[in-house]
This record gives structure tokens, sequence and C-alpha cells, in this order.
């Protein structure tokens, strides 16, 4: 090899070898993702339209979609929206700071501080920035600020923990003892927050709110409760988990999305108004980000404003899920229940979980999307079902009835998990 200049010149980097071994590896663990396109048709959701890879099409209803409650074909959610674009235009044209706040905006933050009894709320382009937004900037707030996070906590709450550069602890899931134990260990003068979710939403189950606002009390701590699968779907106004078990009060930050039960888009954190006034003055991720189209806020708005008044919604969404659950337990499948409407059937290996979601959209029209690592631990891998509303009993019988031939026809366990 010839040297030049004094050095010895290296063999090229293969960029693309590299990138082959990356993907090769997920395909030989059968973890490898594909995007399913799919086009929702207004007012016909939850069925869908499948453009397979040949171009041609196939009628599906979707059974893993976040849009918990079908808000996102509302007519009142949808009117708002057409309103704001045409009085405003497509985007905001700015971040907050520069022209990107306007009443639509505004009126969408009085909605959400008013769903949480809290002071203040402040919008931001999804629930991911603003967590990892929120988490990252407190400890330049509170110098010294040590944060106990839970181990299931969503993957934004881990990145903004872990991107703060403070102090933190992660206490076993739901382990109100474990976070007692690390709290005690700690300097009992350092500022300190507890960061947790209402529901973990591959398991389904609810965390201990009215455990660790105690904890947070006794050791003057701050708590920071993730409520996005909650929000809308939870509590007489659908303020959430808290707001079920009259805890709102006790919770110093909210974090919440808009593009689940609410239907459109972004996320929001609610608290006290100093407490989000310095959020949005220190926060990277709020300060320099374009904010959302007052037509996505109006629409927003709009969803908030309606589900406050019409518990009916949730009531006949919690009744889906229960009995989605009822009949798959009488199967014999799998399922983990914990109360919550979130439906996981365990499988416990990625190729067998992929073959039978292919089989079911292919075969039975009926879509939801493998869940596999590192979304969930290996040999917990899973499906995810997401009853709404607007899937009726025959949609329900439909999809009880593919699982059940399906099961046979893989040869799978059927046992019941404990929840």
């Amino acid at each position: 090899m010839r040297a030049v200049h004094g050095f010895r010149r290296r063999p090229p980097v293969t960029y693309d070898h590299a990138l082959d071994a990356a993907l090769g590896k997920l395909h030989e663990e059968g973890r490898y993702r594909t995007f399913i396109d799919i086009e929702r048709r207004r007012g016909n959701f939850p069925h869908a339209v499948w453009t397979k890879p040949d171009g041609s099409e196939q009628d599906i209803t979707v059974w893993c979609g976040n849009d918990y409650l079908g808000m996102g074909q509302h007519p009142a959610v949808l009117a708002a929206m057409h309103e704001a674009l045409e009085a405003t235009g497509a985007g905001s044209g700015g971040t907050r700071n520069i022209s990107g706040t306007t009443i639509y905006h505004k009126a969408l933050e009085d909605e959400l501080r008013d769903l949480h009894g809290k002071d203040a709320a402040l919008v931001f382009t999804s629930a991911y920035i603003a967590n990892d937004a929120t988490l990252s900037t407190l400890p330049k707030l509170f110098p010294g600020l040590i944060i106990y996070s839970d181990a299931l906590n969503h993957a934004s709450m881990i990145e903004g923990v872990r991107r703060n550069g403070g102090a933190k602890r992660i206490f076993r899931h739901n382990d109100v003892a474990h976070l007692r134990e690390l709290l005690e260990a700690d300097d009992a003068d350092a500022p300190k927050l507890i960061a947790f979710e209402s529901i973990y939403s591959m398991d389904g189950d609810f965390g201990p709110i009215e455990a660790i606002c105690d904890l947070a009390e006794e050791f003057n701590a701050l708590t920071y409760l993730d409520e996005v699968h909650a929000v809308g779907m939870y509590g007489p106004r659908g303020g959430g988990v808290a707001e079920r078990d009259g805890l709102m009060d006790r919770v110093d930050i909210i974090n919440g999305t808009l593009g689940k039960a609410f239907g459109v888009h972004g996320g929001y954190i609610a608290a006290s108004a100093k407490m989000c006034d310095a959020v949005r003055s220190y926060a990277p991720g709020f300060i320099f980000t374009t904010s959302l189209p007052p037509v996505v806020a109006a629409g927003a708005a709009a969803s908030v404003r309606w589900l406050k008044d019409h518990p009916e919604l949730r009531d006949l969404h919690q009744e889906r899920a229960a009995v989605l659950k009822l009949h798959l337990k009488g199967l014999g499948l799998p399922i983990i229940d914990h109360g919550s409407h979130i439906v996981p059937v365990m499988v416990g290996d990625p190729v067998h979980t992929k073959a039978i979601s292919d089989m079911l959209l292919e075969d039975h029209g009926i879509y939801v999307q493998p869940i596999n690592y590192p979304t969930v631990p290996r040999g917990t891998e899973r499906l995810r079902f997401t009853p709404s509303p607007v899937h009726d009993p025959k949609m329900l019988d439909a999809l009880v009835q593919a699982m059940d031939g399906l099961w046979s026809h893989c040869a799978l366990n059927r046992q019941e998990l404990a929840g």
C-alpha cells in the first residue's frame, strides 16, 4: 500500500457493507419492520385501503391504530380544521417565538390547561418532543436535580433523562418500595423529580399514581406523569387516569398527546404557569421548532373540547375493549389484561408474530402490526390490539374467529396469562 506524505493510506470505508450487515441482522432475527401502505377513508374508519406491493388494493380493518376514539374522523374536528385552513392557510410560518403563535395555539393551550386543572399548558410538535425537551431541560432549572424514572418509561422519557446530563435513578417497573429505597439513599436536600406513566402501552398496566405522589410529598420531589395513552379516554372529562382517580392536583407536570385519543397531532405539558414559562424559555426543543400548523391546533382544540362533554364515547370504548378481551380469553389465547383499553396477545417469537400479522392482513383483511424487540423485551413479542368505539360487533367477531383459526394453524399454545 503506497504511503502518501508519510501516511499509510487506509482501505476505503465500506459504508454499504455496514448497512447491509445492520439490516441483515434484523432480517435474520425476524425483527425487520415493514411499512404497510394504508389509506384511511374519511367517514369510514376503522376501515382503510391497503395498497399491496404489487399495486393492487384490498379493503382492510385497522386494529392497531392509536386513534383510539375515532376522533380523527369526527365532524367537529374536521369542521374546525376546514375553518382554520380557509382563515389562515397551511403552515404557522415560524417558531412560537417568531411569528408562529396564533389564536389557535393559545386556544388549544387554554383547552388543555382547563382539561388538567392546571394554570398553564405548553404545546409541542409531538408528545415525544414534549417529553424529551422538558425532561432534558429541567436540570437547567433545578441544578443538581435527580430524576427517578420507571424502568418501562417511554423511549422519549428515557432519551430526555439521558440527555439532561444530571443524575438519574431507574426504579423497577411500578415498584414503589424500590423507588423509596432510591429516594432514601440520596441527599435529602437535593432537588428530585419522579417520572412515570399512567398507562404503559405494551402491557396495558396502570402506574401507581397515588402511591408515587405520596412518596413525592414525603421526599419533597416533583412528579412528572406521562398520560399519552390515557388522555381523552379516562376521567369524567378525558383528563386521564389522574383525573379518574382524583389526583391531578397532586401531579406537578402532566404530559399528553394530541395524536392518539384526540385524533390529530402534537403533544403538550400542563403544569403551573411558572413551570411552563420556564420550560418554554429554556427548552431548545420548543424554542427552535416551527410551531404546529394552525389548522392542526384548531382541530386538536375542537377534539379536546368535544370529548370533555361526551363521556359516553369513553364508556363505549371501555366496553368494546372488555368484550374483545373476554372473547380472546374464552379461546384460551394468552392475553395480558390489566383492565385498560389495550389488548396485548402474547406470541413470544418474532418470526411467528410477523407470520400471524401477515396472515391476518392478507387472508382476513385485518391489520395489526407485530410488536418486537426493542419495543418489548426479547421473548415477549406480541400482537397489540386497540379496539375503539367504531369497531362494531361484526368486526370484533371477524377478528376473534380469525385469531382462533390462525392460533390453531400455527400450533401455538393456548393459555391464559395472569393480569
